[in-house]
């Protein structure tokens, strides 16, 4: 399979913090043009068999996956993993572990909203959300919105929800290594999602890419959503350093919110190893 093949490997759906269903978007990323598809919901393999089918369906060929939130460094990282056992046990125990904390962590962001004098903020993320297990700040934006507090998602995040602002709440997650294990022995391959996203120091960046490589993980989004074109070659760079295979994926969410829809990323740069040239035989093909 090329560099150029028009994989998307990195989206979510109803199941977590998308807003349409598995069907839905196995739709929207046929009619995109998109030949290799994952779901990847966070911390969730609920939606895999849909999404499988639904592939199917549509004539493209399919890859299981989740996106899992990690602490390393006192920040927020995530761990895409792709190709695995959707009905590995060890995985889904990890995967519910790391769903733990989410509504208490939930409860307390409203408390601290409700100090600036916004109201209701609990029961009016939970209107957005299809699966409590996975409230999120996503939900809470969505509420923050709609109740005119803010008028889109750049001015939540920027007054809202973030460390120093009303309503954050840090969340310990999985650690690096217990996830790209639960990963890795699903048959799956863990993959660096959206690095440049994290605003690491040059330290803390080769620190996780050093450790991530150590603990077995193989792959790097190189070209997404929120990446810019220079990004791009600085992070095919870093793939080639830390000979990881280099993956693809919009991180859409929704036709309201996303700015980069299923499908329409550029190719991956010269130079690199698709992720979908090592997952082969993990790939469900369509019929």
């Amino acid at each position: 399979m090329p560099t150029s093949l028009n994989a998307d490997l990195h989206c979510h759906s109803v199941v977590s913090d998308g807003t349409l269903t598995p069907e839905a978007l196995a739709a929207r990323a046929q009619r995109n043009g998109v030949q290799l598809w994952a779901l990847t919901d966070h911390d969730e393999i609920g939606g895999q068999q849909r999404a499988a089918a639904a592939a199917q369906a549509h004539a493209m060929d399919y890859l299981t996956g989740t996106e899992i939130s990690v602490s390393f460094a006192n920040t927020t990282v995530h761990i895409v993993g792709l190709g695995f056992d959707a009905n590995n046990a060890a995985l889904a125990q990890g995967l519910a572990a790391t769903r733990g904390g989410r509504d208490t962590r939930a409860q307390e962001m409203a408390q601290d909203l409700a100090r600036v004098g916004i109201g209701g903020a609990y029961e009016g993320a939970l209107k957005y959300v299809s699966n409590p297990e996975l409230i999120s700040r996503t939900h809470f934006a969505r509420f923050l919105i709609d109740a005119k507090v803010c008028k889109d998602t750049g001015e939540v995040f920027r007054k809202y929800l973030i460390e120093g602002k009303p309503g954050f709440v840090p969340h310990r997650w999985a650690a690096l290594g217990d996830t790209v294990r639960w990963i890795t022995q699903a048959g799956g391959m863990a993959v660096i999602a959206h690095p440049a996203r994290y605003r690491l120091t040059a330290n803390e960046e080769f620190a996780l890419f050093s450790e991530f490589k150590q603990h077995g993980g193989q792959g790097v989004e190189v070209v997404t959503g929120s990446h810019s074109v220079a990004e791009y070659a600085e992070y095919a760079d870093m793939a080639r350093e830390f000979g990881l295979a280099a993956s693809r994926g919009s991180d859409f969410h929704s036709p309201d919110e996303s700015h980069t829809d299923l499908g329409s990323l550029p190719p991956l740069p010269s130079g690199v190893t698709p992720v979908w040239e090592l997952l082969a035989e993990r790939i469900q093909h369509a019929p």
